[in-house]
């Protein structure tokens, strides 16, 4: 049931918002150098790699510079950048990697190698399902770049607290998620997006 709804909402989304899709995409080409979409390796289901779909919101070869964002005046995020990522529109895309099966709606968010390569083997049980555009840790850790901002070394923050305590959150999604559970999710993501 759940992939059959992940199916039918992504692409009904995909299908909705093309014009929005299309708008994003040129100012995107007009505001910088670069590829509109960004595709990032990320770690899904089952410990496999796949490449997960963005809007490009920063300039080409910032990865290069860090895995991580920090705060909300990064250098390398370009103009149009900033407004997609304040309203998370740069995540829009990952609805073809769910319609084609890397990911799921509402699942743990996917992790970089570099990262899943830490974790613990009772801490791997959260690649036992599709990981999702929304979680529960992405909600709670809606400012996390600005928590990044703060640190004295943001990627041992990241690494020691945030990543540890998105994990503890994700694998009690994993052994007691519901497609109704899932429903409110996807709902409380929305009102998040849209009050904050």
């Amino acid at each position: 049931m759940k992939r059959i709804f992940d199916i039918v909402a992504s692409g009904l989304g995909l299908l909705v918002l093309s014009p929005l899709f299309l708008i994003l995409a040129v100012w995107i080409k007009l505001d910088s150098k670069g590829p509109v979409f960004y595709r990032q390796v990320r770690v899904g289901r089952n410990n496999k790699d796949f490449r997960l779909f963005k809007f490009r919101s920063m300039r080409v070869g910032s990865d290069k510079k860090g895995l991580i964002t920090i705060g909300g005046h990064d250098p390398r995020v370009t103009r149009s950048g900033y407004f997609i990522r304040k309203y998370k529109l740069d995540e829009l895309p990952q609805l073809i990697n769910v319609f084609i099966g890397d990911m799921s709606l509402v699942g743990p968010r996917p992790e970089v190698r570099k990262y899943v390569d830490m974790y613990t083997p009772e801490q791997m049980h959260v690649l036992d399902v599709r990981p999702g555009i929304t979680d529960m840790a992405s909600i709670r850790y809606r400012n996390e770049n600005e928590l990044l901002e703060q640190a004295e070394d943001p990627d041992r923050y990241y690494v020691e607290v945030i990543m540890q305590d998105k994990l503890r959150i994700n694998l009690e999604y994993v052994a007691k998620h519901s497609f109704l559970f899932d429903l409110g999710l996807i709902f409380k993501t929305f009102w998040e997006i849209i009050t904050k």
